[in-house]
Parts: structure tokens; C-alpha cells; sequence
């Protein structure tokens, strides 16, 4: 174990390379910080702290820079997450009060999250099987034709036309659209084809084909969207970065939705609020260079998903944790308003 005296070393070393890209000394370190001891006691406490793999000296001469080890005992021994600004948080709220339905509100979540932190933001969306249904819409649209609306209460929408066997009365029409939404309404996702198992036999016989159409339409939407989706954006903020040849490795690994969907499930495995995946942690070998920090945003005590950020091992986790809780928050407020 370290002592607290090499604990402050440490978390000064990562601040300043952090904030500079460049080596850090320990003459650097006894100017720029107070920790109380000549710079000669500094050397010896980066000596320690070389020895236990919490930093290294990239090259003859010159200072040391953290390690994967190094950051992960940072980040486990942070004492405060950095809060938003009560400017920032009004703008985080504004920004995604706005959105009409919840591709909207993914889409303006990944523009945000990348601006605030500028890091790749990745959200996923949440996943149908956590769903419930909130209403259901019967729209005719021509003489032989139906338009099924699913919403659910995380703000999705699901559409999908219809096909009668026959012409559509608008009392028809009005009877389904009551006694789905009678069946359905709270009803879990998962659940929806036990509820609806007996709903042709509450229908007149000459209008159970309709209802069995509709049925049917409705099932195979829900078995469509089993598989979850991820979205990502800000990967232009790489380029600031320096991953040398790595870069390539990361933007494949942000193409493949697996990878994306692994990252993202792995890290919000944790009881913590906020979670974080350091350098060769990540589960995939082009991200061994890149750290993840991701939370899940949910409606009240339910958990929908998971958003989050990748970047550079070098990167302001305090900030950047700080950031991310907050959208997360904001995200869940919003779709439980929604």
C-alpha cells in the first residue's frame, strides 16, 4: 500500500500530464504543487512508484508519465467527482428538454456528451425487452391498410403498416385500438403476447382476420427490435489526440456495434454510479490505448441503458466522470417526463 505522502505524488503526476502531454519531472512537480517535501524526497517517491508499476519513464532523461495502473488507482481513489457549473447544468437541461421523441433525444444526448467532454460519446438505446407500452395507435390510411403505432414509456416509437384482408370500418377500427390499449397499457414488452393471446375472441368473427393481421404485425415489431442499438459520435475529437498507430484500431473498433454493445454492457456491470474501464482493461484489443467511462440512465429505479465516453488513457477522468453522471441524470428525468 501506498502512503498518503506517494498517494499525492502520484495524483500529481497524473494532473500534470494530463494537463501538459509532457514527461513530468520532480523539480516540475515540487514548483507546481505543495507537497511539503524537498524535490530529492520526490524522486525517491516516483522511484517507489516506478517500481510498483504505477509510472514509467518513456524514455533516458526524461520525467515519468502514469501507467494503466497509475490511472486506475487515481480514478479508485478519487475523493470528488467535479461537479457541472449551475451554467453547464441549465444548458444540459435546455439542450435536451427539446427533444421531441427518443431518437431525438439519443441523437442530442451523443452531440452533447462529445461537446462537453470531447471524447467519442457512445449512448446506447434502450433496450424494447425493459420496455413498457404506454399507447397504441390504430391509423387507417387507405380502404385496405392500417397504420400501427407502438409507443412505449421510454419515449419509442415503433410504426408498421398494416395489410387488411378486407375493407376497414371506422368502428372496427375504434373496438381494436380500445381493447389493445385495454390489454396493453403498462404492460411489459416481453409480456405482450401472452396479453394479447385472446384478443380475436373479444372481436366479432367477421372481424377476426383484422384482428389477427394486427396481431401479427405487432409480434413480429417487438421480435425485429430484439437486438439493442448503439450510436456514437465525436470521433473527430481523436484527431486532437495522440495514438500514434493506434488510431486506426479505435475507429474500427467504434464501427462494430458488438464491440460497441461489450463495451458498453462490461462497464455497467459495476454498482457504482459512474464506471470506468482503463487502457488495457477494455475488452477489445484495439481500445487497449483508450479509456471508457460510462453510467446507466434510467426512469426512476429502473435502469434502461447505458451512455458513456471513450478516449485517450490520458484524459480528465474527474471531469469527465462529472460530465457523464449528469447527462445520464438529465436523460433519465427527461424520458420519465416524456
Amino acid at each position: 500500500m501506498l502512503d498518503d505522502r506517494k498517494l499525492a505524488v502520484l495524483r500529481a503526476i497524473v494532473e500534470d500530464y494530463v494537463s501538459t502531454n509532457e514527461p513530468v519531472g520532480s523539480k516540475s512537480l515540487a514548483d507546481r504543487h505543495n507537497l511539503g517535501v524537498s524535490p530529492a524526497t520526490i524522486r525517491n517517491d516516483m522511484a517507489v512508484l516506478e517500481e510498483q508499476g504505477y509510472i514509467t519513464q518513456p524514455h533516458t532523461s526524461a520525467g515519468r508519465v502514469p501507467t494503466d495502473k497509475g490511472y486506475r488507482l487515481f480514478v479508485d481513489r478519487l475523493s470528488t467527482i467535479k461537479p457541472l457549473s449551475a451554467a453547464e447544468r441549465r444548458a444540459i437541461e435546455t439542450f435536451l428538454s427539446g427533444a421531441y421523441d427518443l431518437d431525438d433525444v439519443v441523437s442530442r444526448t451523443v452531440r452533447l456528451l462529445a461537446q462537453l467532454t470531447r471524447q467519442v460519446a457512445v449512448v446506447q438505446y434502450p433496450s424494447l425487452t425493459r420496455s413498457t407500452v404506454r399507447h397504441v395507435e390504430l391509423v387507417p390510411v387507405a380502404t385496405h391498410r392500417l397504420l400501427l403505432v407502438l409507443i412505449t414509456n421510454t419515449g419509442r416509437v415503433e410504426q408498421r403498416v398494416i395489410e387488411t384482408p378486407r375493407e376497414v370500418s371506422d368502428e372496427t377500427v375504434h373496438h381494436l385500438r380500445a381493447l389493445l390499449n385495454t390489454c396493453l397499457d403498462g404492460c411489459g414488452l416481453g409480456e405482450v403476447p401472452n396479453a394479447v393471446a385472446d384478443l380475436p375472441e373479444k372481436v366479432d368473427a367477421d372481424d377476426r382476420p383484422i384482428a389477427a393481421a394486427v396481431l401479427s404485425v405487432l409480434l413480429e415489431s417487438l421480435v425485429e427490435k430484439h437486438d439493442e442499438k448503439v450510436v456514437f459520435g465525436g470521433a473527430a475529437n481523436l484527431a486532437a489526440v495522440d495514438f500514434s498507430q493506434s488510431l486506426r484500431e479505435v475507429l474500427e473498433a467504434l464501427e462494430e456495434q458488438v464491440v460497441l454493445m461489450r463495451l458498453l454492457g462490461e462497464v455497467g456491470e459495476s454498482s457504482s454510479s459512474v464506471t470506468v474501464r482503463i487502457g488495457t482493461e477494455n475488452p477489445d484489443e484495439g481500445l487497449r490505448f483508450t479509456s471508457v467511462v460510462a453510467a446507466d440512465y434510467g426512469v426512476g429505479d429502473k435502469t434502461l441503458a447505458r451512455l458513456g465516453v471513450l478516449g485517450p488513457t490520458r484524459m480528465d477522468y474527474p471531469s469527465t466522470m462529472g460530465a457523464v453522471r449528469a447527462v445520464a441524470r438529465y436523460v433519465g428525468q427527461i424520458l420519465a417526463g416524456s
